[in-house]
Formats: structure tokens, C-alpha cells, sequence
């Protein structure tokens, strides 16, 4: 069984989705850890509810080469073969990136490459746009720009507000994330330069 690392910062709910979806048997799957860089992420006592392994990495003071060492030491004790960023607020170092090469997924609220980077749901609120939603995206080095593997969008309602779209956003997270994870795992595609093309 495929064997995921999953890192957060905060409440965790996409992990909590995956950790769902995986208990349904919709995922056939494995979180073998999930590390969080705070020790106050809601998302890290989700898990010790659910009998997850945790590690709790304190990135404060740390500069960024010598805290991606300690988490790859971390996922290397647990032969991780996916790594998902579920809510984890780092930007990744070329070194982590180049130990999982195509095996990091990230998940992002906003159809990118559209609104990369922080607050996306507060900039399509003020760019007026009338669709947004989420993207599932492999990890490389450049932000929020890996190849996309799957997308999901949602209407922007006139009388939205952050709060009201993020929800909205939300629930779409949970579901595609899983499905990306289903089909990486899978290993039915192929990367044409940025394009993730789905096996027939």
C-alpha cells in the first residue's frame, strides 16, 4: 500500500478529507505521518484522534535548507512515496523538491494560474472575477506553478464575500484532492511539459 506523508500548519481539513476518503476505502492509500511546522495546527490532534503518526517540526528561527532536511529525515523514517501539502504555509527548497521529484502534490484555492500565493479567495473577490475555485498541482520550485493535475471550478455570487466563497472553494478541495491522489498514485499519466495528461 502506497504510503502518503502529509504536511500542515493549521486546522488540517484537507487532510482530514483524505484521512475520510481513505477510511471509506475510496483511497487505497496509507498516512504514514503528518508533520506540521506549529505545534498549535488543529490538524495534528485530528490525527492523534484518528491514530495517525505525528511530528510536530518547529520552523521558527530555522532557515529554510536546514528545516527541509529535518522533515525529509522525518518522511525518509516513514518511506513515504507521496508527499501532499494540505495547508502547509512554506515555500519547499530545491532539495526537497529534488528528493520527490513529481511526487509532491500541492492543493490551491483558486484556478491557477490565476491568484497564486496567499489571500487567492480575497483576490478574485477584487478582480471581480465570476468563476473561480481550486487547483491540485504538482510541487516544483517556482510558486504555485508545477504541472496541474486536476481543477474544480465554483461561481462567484455578487453578494459573496471571502468567507462565502472559501466555503464554497472548500468543499471542492476535499473532493478533487483525493482524486488527484487517486490518479498520481495510479501512475496513468504522463507530464507533457506542463500538461498532466489522465490515461484512457
Amino acid at each position: 500500500m502506497k504510503r502518503l506523508g502529509i504536511l500542515i500548519s493549521g486546522r488540517g481539513s484537507n487532510f482530514e478529507a483524505i484521512a475520510r476518503n481513505i477510511a471509506a476505502g475510496s483511497l487505497d492509500a496509507e498516512i504514514a505521518i503528518v508533520i506540521s511546522n506549529r505545534a498549535d495546527a488543529r490538524g495534528l490532534e485530528t490525527a492523534h484522534d484518528l491514530g495517525i503518526q505525528t511530528a510536530c517540526l518547529p520552523s521558527r528561527g530555522l532557515d529554510r535548507e536546514t528545516y527541509d532536511r529535518q522533515v525529509l529525515a522525518e518522511l525518509d523514517k516513514h518511506n513515504i512515496d507521496l508527499v501532499c501539502l494540505a495547508g502547509f504555509m512554506r515555500l519547499l527548497t530545491s532539495t526537497f523538491i529534488r528528493r520527490y521529484p513529481n511526487r509532491i502534490l500541492n492543493i490551491h484555492p483558486s484556478l491557477l494560474p490565476a491568484f497564486p500565493g496567499l489571500d487567492a479567495q480575497g483576490q478574485a473577490l477584487a478582480h471581480g472575477v465570476k468563476l473561480t475555485g481550486c487547483t491540485v498541482h504538482f510541487v516544483d520550485e517556482d510558486l504555485d506553478a508545477g504541472p496541474i493535475i486536476l481543477q474544480a471550478a465554483v461561481p462567484v455570487l455578487d453578494d459573496d464575500t471571502v468567507e462565502t466563497v472559501s466555503a464554497r472553494i472548500l468543499a471542492e478541495e476535499h473532493r478533487i484532492y483525493t482524486e488527484a491522489i487517486r490518479l498520481v498514485l495510479s501512475g496513468r499519466y504522463t507530464i507533457h511539459g506542463r500538461r498532466v495528461i489522465a490515461a484512457p
